[in-house]
């Protein structure tokens, strides 16, 4: 068949910093390459093309994100493609080095490129003999190459040496093959992200420092350098996607609670999770909530947070999409979701609040400031003797918060993260500044200062 740009569609999560790709086979068929659990922009793009998915590729066992092959598996009888050396626990066909499939006119080749972990395939396509385009997934990506840290700090030297020949094999492919990667910007897989999704092998042999890399040691020592922390939860999902996500029958839904039933079920041990904006929560708040205002990143701090074996009960504004809370706990296996409580519910049943105060920067004068940001970000630029623990490690870390900081992140939605899960360990005094380091730069005059 002959094949357009427009055959491929490339389905960005920006929370989650990853690319899956819908691929239009030409029969009213397509491929669907890492797909997420939560489908719905997938299934719109194949509704709009009037297609049905047949083929369902993983290219490894993802850490950040369920499969949704599973679920295109038994909605729609897709073939899952994914690598033999995965021994996964559920139906498909398993590919090893080599192995094409005929996907009717097109053709999935499985290159075996492990690094990012020990059963990594990327898949080149191909029109008869014709290079198209590779799914690189955590292999190659634009202007770096996937951590290889995931399976343990342990083995992250001998994956970044297989990463190393993985690299140079895609390299081998045309100048002009498309390079299709799964991790990219604000992807914590990555090591380090970059801004662009796609590429071509030309591009990358051009700019791609790793690729620049002269030998195997060099390559391992920079690969390596890049790696900063990541969520807690990239530890439970590469199992549970072994053994293969639950199969959802219906849509999910997010059951309404009464004050009274958020209650009973925070005495049952339920965790709750504040979702509200920055200001709604600084105004007022059930006390022991742990704010993580609902937008792209959402499922990333909750994640890295929050335990995924309790009930999870969210409070809500009128208006927010449950839809979308709802789909960024499951994609991320958080299944016992109790549901959502608005706050007019809580405040007309005269249930407890807390406050916490929300700073401009021209108001923190002398006050201790505490940085949570990821260590790049800090060594970047923080505010002149700014404490600085990274907001992954501050439940763990809660007794080495100055008293009465003023929490600081980029904008403030992770400050405030860390402002209640602070005031949950039993701090008081807090106040979060209400945008970053640069605007008390501008407030103050003063520069930020750098880490070597």
């Amino acid at each position: 068949m002959g094949f357009a740009d427009d055959h491929l569609t490339p389905l960005v999560d920006e929370g989650l910093g990853n690319s899956a790709y819908l691929v239009d086979l030409g029969d009213g068929r397509a491929l669907a390459v890492d797909a997420s659990r939560d489908l719905r922009a997938l299934r719109a793009a194949a509704e709009r093309r009037g297609l049905s998915v047949a083929f369902a590729a993983d290219t490894h066992l993802h850490a950040d994100f369920l499969t949704g092959a599973l679920q295109l598996a038994a909605d729609e009888g897709a073939t899952v493609l994914v690598s033999a050396a995965g021994h996964r626990r559920f139906d498909h066909r398993g590919l090893a080095d080599g192995d094409e499939v005929d996907l009717g006119g097109l053709t999935l080749r499985a290159l075996a490129t492990p690094g990012h972990t020990d059963e990594h395939l990327s898949f080149l396509l191909l029109d008869d003999t014709r290079e198209l385009g590779v799914f690189t997934g955590g292999s190659l990506i634009v202007g770096s190459a996937a951590r290889t840290d995931l399976l343990g700090a342990d083995r992250a030297e001998e994956l970044a040496r297989a990463q190393y020949h993985s690299l140079r094999r895609l390299a081998e492919l045309p100048d002009e093959t498309a390079v299709w990667p799964t991790h990219g910007a604000g992807s914590f897989c990555s090591a380090p992200p970059g801004a662009e999704r796609t590429t071509t092998i030309g591009a990358q042999k051009r700019v791609n420092a790793l690729l620049a890399a002269p030998d195997e040691d060099t390559f391992t020592r920079q690969l390596l350098a890049g790696l900063g922390s990541y969520p807690a939860y990239f530890d439970r999902l590469g199992e549970i996607n072994r053994r293969g996500p639950a199969v959802l029958s219906t849509a999910p839904t997010l059951a309404a609670l009464s004050a009274a039933e958020t209650r009973r079920l925070l005495g049952e041990g339920a965790q709750i999770i504040d979702v509200r904006p920055v200001t709604d929560f600084a105004h007022g708040h059930i006390p022991g909530a742990i704010s993580i205002p609902l937008r792209d990143q959402f499922a990333t701090w909750l994640g890295w947070l929050l335990p995924d074996d309790a009930p999870l009960v969210f409070v809500t504004a009128p208006g927010q999409d449950l839809a979308e809370l709802t789909w960024q706990a499951l994609k991320i296996g958080y299944e016992r979701l109790a549901g959502h409580l608005e706050w007019a519910a809580w405040q007309a049943d005269g249930g407890e609040q807390q406050t916490i105060d929300l700073l401009t920067a021209d108001r923190i004068a002398d006050r201790p400031v505490l940085d949570i940001r990821q260590r790049a970000e800090h060594v970047a630029g923080h505010i002149a003797d700014a404490v600085h623990i990274e907001l992954g490690d501050l439940a763990g870390l809660a007794d080495e918060a100055p008293a009465g900081a003023v929490v600081a992140c980029g904008h403030g939605e992770r400050a405030m993260t860390a402002a209640s899960l602070l005031a949950r360990a039993g701090h008081d005094g807090l106040a979060v500044l209400d945008g970053g380091p640069g605007d008390w730069a501008k407030a103050t005059g003063r520069t930020l200062e750098e880490d070597a």
